[in-house]
């Protein structure tokens, strides 16, 4: 990569660099398990101009999200927030049977069925085939798009400009982040309102959360960097929510910018915290390559130290977080038998890359393992509380990051 797809500068510094891995959610058939799998770079630069972090756009979101391994709705956690993000739109900006709700990459409906169910007017637009089936066999209204300037000035025409239209855990996936902002400013109302959710670069930074890095995101944003890049497409950002998901995440509320009015005081809190921490320039960002590697090897000695010692260690989840994590320690089934998951599209699979078998999640209780490692670390709470019966026989869950921490028993 050479030049920076937000503002063309060729003035790009390396942040850290994961070596080649497969797209994360390319999970394996056990027929693929002879053939070879294609690797891509994972190296995160920082434009030193527009201080936009980046990975190479060497897949499509085409290649990634027609056909899509992940369902928003398996985890309870994330459906709960959906429900009380809706909850508190609904208050906030007065939106009655007379509005009209548009969300990007809607999934299969985990949000919008609480919009549904308010009895407000909604559509998804959702690129993945197969699970914009399930949002609308759940009764969610739901087209099958990728959003661009001409999408959502069809779904405009068609439908009405949106009150509000939803862009949740999306905005990193879009390597034309300019023709998708034109898209977000097509569909929404001249005095209506854009809702972003994306993980904090902050909080990935200071909490060595590497393992968000991976193919699908192709940016990765401060509240400063989203600010100029939702300009580009008319968009001005007037205020921030800090949010746990994701290990750390902002919520930006946009509004087009004619409508905007001036940024409130917890935005401009939120940008004096990440200017304090450096993430305004190249500095903030020199050790945290450094501390990667020692949570690589922190990891990799746990495991290869319960191999010599003949205890058991098995995964639970096989979110793509999990996949970078796996590849970038080089984690084989030697030291991971198996990882477990809710989602039975994946039972039966194959970790991309490191080629682990994934089961279902009643395997844990039958085996009965020493360790169990949580992949999805960010959903800990939700997570500790499912496997709350592995302390029944003396098991210990283990969370990589942002340091290794094994508990060996009920908190």
């Amino acid at each position: 990569m050479t030049t920076c797809r937000l503002c063309g500068s060729t003035n790009l510094a390396s942040i850290v660099d994961l070596g080649a891995t497969p797209p994360c959610e390319r999970f394996l058939a056990a027929e693929d398990l002879e053939q070879p799998e294609v690797t891509y770079p994972l190296h995160l630069r920082l434009c030193a101009d527009c201080r936009l972090a980046q990975i190479p756009p060497l897949i499509t979101p085409e290649e990634t999200f027609t056909e899509y391994a992940y369902f928003s709705s398996y985890s309870a956690s994330w459906v709960r927030h959906a429900r009380e993000f809706v909850s508190g739109a609904v208050r906030r900006l007065g939106l009655d049977g007379d509005s009209f709700v548009v969300e990007v990459a809607s999934n299969d409906g985990y949000l919008l069925k609480h919009v549904v169910a308010q009895e407000i007017r909604c559509l998804g637009v959702e690129p993945s085939v197969n699970v914009g089936q399930a949002a609308r066999d759940a009764g969610v209204p739901t087209v099958t798009a990728f959003l661009d300037s001409e999408t959502g000035a069809g779904v405009r025409a068609e439908h009405g400009p949106a009150d509000l239209v939803v862009a949740n855990n999306v905005y990193a996936h879009i390597p034309d982040i300019v023709g998708f902002t034109h898209g977000l400013r097509s569909l929404v109302a001249d005095r209506g309102w854009v809702s972003i959710e994306v993980q904090h670069l902050l909080t990935l930074v200071q909490h060595n959360q590497y393992d968000t890095i991976y193919h699908e995101h192709f940016q990765y944003y401060t509240v400063d960097s989203a600010t100029r890049a939702l300009a580009l497409g008319g968009l001005s950002v007037v205020d921030v929510e800090l949010l746990p998901t994701h290990g750390g995440s902002i919520r930006l509320w946009a509004r087009p910018t004619e409508a905007a009015g001036e940024p409130s005081e917890r935005m401009l809190d939120v940008l004096a915290q990440e200017k304090a921490a450096g993430l305004h320039e190249l500095s903030g960002y020199t050790e945290f390559a450094a501390r990667v590697g020692r949570v690589r090897r922190e990891l990799l000695q746990f495991l290869t130290g319960a191999a010599e010692r003949g205890e058991t260690v098995v995964g639970y989840g096989a979110p793509g977080k999990g996949n970078t994590l796996l590849n970038h320690c080089g984690i084989r089934p030697d030291l991971l038998s198996y990882t477990v998951d809710r989602n039975p599209y994946k039972h039966g699979r194959f970790t991309p890359g490191t080629r682990i078998p994934v089961l279902p999640t009643e395997q844990i209780a039958i085996d009965r393992p020493d360790y169990v490692l949580v992949l999805p670390w960010n959903l800990r709470d939700e997570i500790t509380e499912q496997l709350s019966y592995v302390y029944e026989w003396g098991g210990r869950l283990v969370f990589p990051i942002p340091t290794l921490d094994i508990v060996g028993s009920q908190p």
